[in-house]
């Protein structure tokens, strides 16, 4: 589950990323607003990817958490609903493919 979560958000890091001109360029959001919220959402998803293998129990509830956010900044950059939607449910199905395969490993 380690894994599978932290590589869901380490993909996450790159599409927060690339979010943040588009917010600036096609959706007018100020240069300094777009880069100081993407840019901080960019760094938990990747602190959040780090953390994973050692404090499973915090990424798992502000992952869960950042999924949400990176879903309502669809209001700002409208394709982030679908990118936020497709995260969120790689994000659910990490955890419970994990969960199933650590269950059946006796861990």
């Amino acid at each position: 589950m380690k894994r599978l979560c932290a590589t869901v958000l380490a993909m996450e890091v790159i599409v927060i990323a690339l979010a943040i001109p588009v917010a600036t360029h096609i959706d007018h959001l100020s240069p300094k607003a777009a880069g100081l919220t993407g840019g901080i959402a960019a760094v938990v998803a990747l602190v959040l990817a780090l953390l994973a293998r050692h404090q499973l129990a915090v990424t798992l509830v502000v992952g869960s958490l950042l999924q949400l956010f990176v879903i309502v900044s669809g209001k700002i950059v409208p394709v982030m609903y679908f990118l936020g939607a497709i995260f969120a449910a790689l994000w659910v199905i990490g955890i419970w493919l994990g969960w199933r395969v650590e269950r059946a490993a006796g861990h």
